[in-house]
């Protein structure tokens, strides 16, 4: 064992969407925690809401043991917030009972291994006076500052094989198929399975597409003797039209922002705005809360959360939605008069053995973390970067989004082997 650790006691709780890889994270972060370190540690079950609910268990050598190759997380997870959790049928800032709980447990940092959404709820606590780590865990891999998240790699993989599978029963029936892959509001799952399946047709979040321009890709394809094509098509997905639409929606928000910034400090300056303020208490009273059967959760771009009473007891739950592909590939039939059909992989990404890859980068990123907690550095992301795992402080991270640039090398070297993007370009 090492010299004397200046972190006593670490919570663990992992957040957001399962992946590959988490177990292996908790593994790597408890074994040299406990082992080299001399720490304890605290698993919390289903991320924030277990630690709100006070769900805790001991972590040491037994628990943590034979987790390495195993899917999911074990410690179980939910998208819950704290500032912003359904309690009794209410949405309600539950910050303090998190709080009060890790003081109650004397942790002395919460390491909180998740996606977009858990850097920003792990920094809200630090806004508290929590102390906090986090680890880059995500399959969309659209977390800054790291070159790469953990979760990534496998479902890359799954999706590429995925699209392997596709050839052989698109090229039998000489059909159009439409594989969906996950990425609400970034393009490199779909971007780098797509080039590594040999997609004809790729569709991602950052490049607004033009359904008769790959119409017209896919009618060319045919002229030329390819009687099958295959489209990766990320959820996230957005026609040419739907992208300027969300650009001047951007710009009027802004606009707005600045008008409501400007109010407030006139309102500072003596001038009566208390009609307009009470307006839009109102209109922010009630966008947090359920109007009906649904409101809407903006950390899942704006997916519909339906609320209802079950056995006398009120539930919430993201309602299911068809996939982009089926009206991609209804317009593909319509527009081509090609047969289409169409794959959504969903969850089947998510699920599994973690590649080896991502079981080495959680290493790598697990025992990083347990030597910067022995450090005492705190309110850092752990990032892994040209081989290296560094410390990348919290705000740097929380709210931000990596996406694909759209002269990056991968989308370069997609166009020049002739992959449609659905663009002019």
């Amino acid at each position: 064992m090492s010299g004397k650790s200046k972190t006593n006691c670490i919570g663990i709780l992992t957040s957001g969407g399962d992946c590959p890889g988490l177990n292996a994270a908790i593994r790597a972060i408890a074994k040299a925690a406990i082992n080299e370190y001399g720490m304890k540690v605290i698993g919390i079950q289903d991320g924030f809401r277990g630690l709100v609910e006070n769900r805790v268990i001991s972590l040491d050598n037994n628990n943590i043991s034979g987790i390495l190759t195993r899917g999911g997380t074990f410690l179980g997870t939910s998208r819950d917030k704290p500032h912003k959790m359904m309690v009794g049928g209410k949405i309600m800032d539950m910050t303090g009972a998190a709080v009060e709980n890790l003081k109650k447990h004397q942790i002395d940092c919460l390491v909180c291994l998740g996606g977009g959404g858990t850097q920003k709820n792990a920094m809200r606590l630090m806004k508290e006076g929590v102390k906090v780590l986090t680890l880059p865990k995500t399959i969309d891999n659209d977390i800054v500052e790291t070159d790469v998240s953990f979760g990534f790699d496998t479902a890359m993989g799954i999706a590429g094989e995925a699209i392997d599978r596709l050839h052989t029963t698109a090229t039998s029936h000489h059909r159009v198929i439409v594989c969906e892959i996950m990425g609400h509001g970034t393009g490199w799952l779909t971007l780098g399975s797509g080039i590594a399946g040999g997609a004809d047709v790729i569709l991602i979040p950052e490049i607004g597409y033009d359904i008769q321009i790959v119409s017209d890709f896919l009618l060319e394809r045919r002229k030329s003797g390819k009687r099958f094509s295959i489209i990766a098509l990320a959820e996230g997905a957005k026609t040419h039209e739907e992208m300027e639409k969300l650009t001047r929606d951007a710009e009027k928000a802004s606009r707005e922002a600045k008008k409501d910034n400007k109010d407030k400090k006139e309102a500072k300056e003596g001038k009566d705005k208390k009609d307009k303020k009470d307006k839009k208490d109102k209109k922010d009273k009630k966008e947090k809360t359920p109007s009906g059967d649904v409101f809407f959760d903006e950390t899942r771009e704006n997916m519909p959360v339906v609320v209802k009473k079950i056995d006398s007891e009120l539930v919430a739950y993201h309602a299911v939605q068809e996939p982009v592909a089926s009206r991609v590939a209804r317009q593909i039939q319509e527009y081509t008069g090609v047969e289409a059909r169409v794959t959504s992989l969903g969850h089947v990404q998510r699920g599994g053995i973690p590649s080896v890859s991502d079981r080495l980068l959680c290493s790598l990123l697990g025992a990083k973390a347990a030597e910067l907690l022995a450090d005492g550095i705190y309110n850092v992301m752990v990032a892994y970067r040209s081989g290296n795992c560094e410390p990348v402080a919290i705000e740097k991270v929380a709210g931000f989004r990596k996406t694909v640039d759209i002269d990056h090398p991968w989308i370069k070297a997609a166009r020049l082997v002739g992959t449609c993007f659905g663009d002019k370009n």
